[in-house]
């Protein structure tokens, strides 16, 4: 038993396609590939008494004296349920294409080699012309390898506006590619020749809206947008209100800091306000004329996207963020967050080698900025070691870690009735 998604991850609509051509190359090739990063089985299977197994290691086909058969399950989120057997081809079978009667489908290493793109791109059509140019001049004198060539283009230039791709046929040897790049230098704007495609990049001018997790907030934020900026306020109004069935406190009140008793040091405070402030502000932004072409979020900054990106309603994104900062402030264990000026993989080895305990990496946010949360003493020793390189974030509890695990059992019948 095993799966592409460890392989590949969530293909979408392709998922089941993708698990047929794996499960396809296994029966051709007589082995079977292991399922990556499987740490256990689920408990929900009588594995000692199913029959089945999974392939946590990979492992050559059993020869049981029959044909290989393999089964392929699909199932999607919207009640998609596909299953499909397949069963390897008998010898001397027909494929497709040039194949004639009679004749067997060549192995991969005898099927004619594919063709090789090379690319090229630049500024304007004058320079593509021109990098064409050199190119083909370099090649003249320098002979390489099409496929390595290939790879340098694609891999080791910048990508810019406009665009060509010549194809080299391989079994034409170098005259096909050679004679694209030729075309492509005589001129940029040429009509398009066989082996050439031309094309111009068109890139979203739009911005995307990036919503951030807890930890920007101060007292008095967004005070002076309320007060000064009347469709910024409308917003804040409208998140107050969808707010008020869930908290026992005042938006406006929080964000001027009058209500000392809803201080922003209380998570089921801060996080719906910083909800409340992300929405207004990209409220805010449409109304001067700023559409976002995708949004993108972190933490309850995710169900601040959803609501922008029309995912929520705001009532619904209003009791979400409000239910879940109330269930972490009441059910989640005693924990600590450190921020770490350090790559994730130079923190990760510290951990794994020195702290020994019930430490994680909770977020990496550049790469050399890395969240790492857990058991407040074994943060108390990364944070000495690593000295002014590190930081305590005041929050008590472990976020994004194995310690939240213990709230989903409270917020799914919670969020669900």
């Amino acid at each position: 038993s095993g799966s592409v998604k460890s392989n590949l991850g969530h293909t979408q609509a392709a998922a089941g396609m993708a698990g047929m051509i794996k499960m396809i190359e296994a029966i051709r090739h007589a082995h079977l590939p292991c399922t990556l990063h499987v740490d256990e089985p689920t408990p929900h299977l009588d594995w000692s008494r199913s029959g089945l197994a999974l392939l946590t290691r990979a492992r050559d086909w059993p020869d049981m004296g029959r044909p290989r058969r393999a089964a392929v399950s699909a199932f999607g989120i919207s009640g998609t349920n596909a299953h499909l057997v397949l069963e390897q081809a008998p010898a001397g079978a027909v494929g497709a294409g040039d194949v004639g009667p009679g004749q067997s489908v060549p192995e991969a290493g005898q099927l004619p080699a594919a063709p090789v793109p090379w690319v090229l791109s630049a500024h304007t059509p004058t320079a593509l012309h021109t990098h064409a140019q050199q190119l083909h001049e370099h090649l003249t004198l320098h002979p390489s390898d099409a496929r390595a060539v290939g790879h340098a283009l694609a891999t080791s230039r910048a990508h810019m506006d406009h665009r060509a791709v010549v194809l080299h046929h391989p079994a034409e040897d170098r005259p096909s590619g050679m004679a694209g790049l030729r075309t492509l230098a005589e001129t940029a704007a040429a009509p398009q020749a066989p082996g050439v495609v031309l094309g111009r990049a068109v890139a979203d001018p739009r911005p995307v809206f990036v919503f951030g997790g807890q930890g920007a907030q101060w007292v008095g934020m967004a005070a002076g947008l309320v007060e000064q900026v009347p469709v910024f306020a409308e917003r804040i109004a409208a998140c107050e209100r969808a707010l008020a069935p869930w908290v026992d406190w005042s938006l406006t009140g929080v964000l001027a800091g009058s209500d000392p008793a809803c201080d922003l040091g209380r998570v089921e405070v801060v996080q719906p306000a910083l909800w409340a402030v992300m929405v207004s502000l990209a409220g805010l932004w449409r109304d001067l004329g700023v559409e976002p072409a995708a949004v993108v979020g972190h933490s309850q900054g995710e169900i601040a996207a959803a609501t922008v990106a029309g995912a929520l309603s705001v009532a619904e994104a209003a009791r979400i963020v409000a239910l879940r900062s109330q269930a972490i402030a009441a059910h989640a264990p005693a924990g600590a967050m450190v921020a770490v000026h350090a790559p994730v993989e130079q923190v990760q080895e510290y951990i794994t080698g020195h702290v020994r305990s019930d430490l994680h990496i909770a977020a990496v946010n550049s790469p050399e900025s890395t969240i790492v949360a857990g058991d407040p003493a074994a943060a108390d020793v990364l944070l000495e070691h690593y000295g002014s390189q590190a930081q305590a974030i005041d929050v008590s509890y472990a976020s994004h870690t194995p310690h939240i695990d213990t709230l989903h059992p409270h917020l799914t019948t919670t969020l669900t009735h």
